[in-house]
């Protein structure tokens, strides 16, 4: 079940990356008011993660859902570059993720 809040944590920390791009600046309330909450969830439920996760693969699986989906979003809702070499390298991101789960 940690495996499962982990992944969940993981699409918080995608939804408050991008959000923080509708906050303008932190001027929008409600862009804003969902961003924190979206921090706050993404946090909440990397902790209860880590109560069955080591710390180092918890995180860093955290913070790699979260890169991997917020670059992602941003080619596919911003406009952001689609290059080969973007997209190896959000492929090693995700190969190490799968590293992580593999091993932990």
């Amino acid at each position: 079940m940690a495996w499962v809040y982990l992944v969940i944590a993981g699409f918080f920390e995608m939804g408050w990356a991008i959000g923080l791009k509708y906050t303008d600046g932190f001027t929008r309330v409600v862009p804003t008011t969902l961003t924190v909450l979206a921090m706050i969830v993404s946090v909440v439920l990397l902790g209860v993660a880590l109560r069955d996760l080591p710390v180092g693969t918890g995180y860093a699986v955290w913070t790699g859902i979260g890169t991997v989906g917020t670059a992602a979003l941003g080619m596919y809702l911003f406009g952001d570059p689609v290059t080969v070499a973007r997209l190896a390298s959000i492929g090693l991101i995700v190969a190490g993720i799968v590293g992580l789960k593999v091993l932990s």
